[in-house]
């Protein structure tokens, strides 16, 4: 069953925002709303840069810091 929400006290900056945004994509400012969180709540979140790193080297690519540590390696086999 559908639940009615409510958000009291929006600053008018961001009522602003939110109006041009639904004129924009033609919608109400309900159709609106319903759009921005449907949108968050169901797409994966982003990796972030740390975590995007670690799957690349598992997968085995080289990153700047393998790198480094692979020539710093050989120079010290010299």
């Amino acid at each position: 069953m559908p639940v009615n929400l409510s958000i009291k006290n929006v600053p008018d900056d961001l009522a602003d925002a939110l109006r041009v945004r639904a004129a924009a994509n033609h919608r109400s400012l309900q159709g609106e709303l319903l759009a921005i969180l449907e949108h968050e709540l169901r797409t994966p979140p982003r990796k972030t840069l740390a975590e995007f790193v670690r799957e690349a080297e598992a997968r085995g690519f080289k990153t700047r810091s393998n790198s480094v540590r692979i020539i710093r390696e050989d120079r010290d086999k010299r």
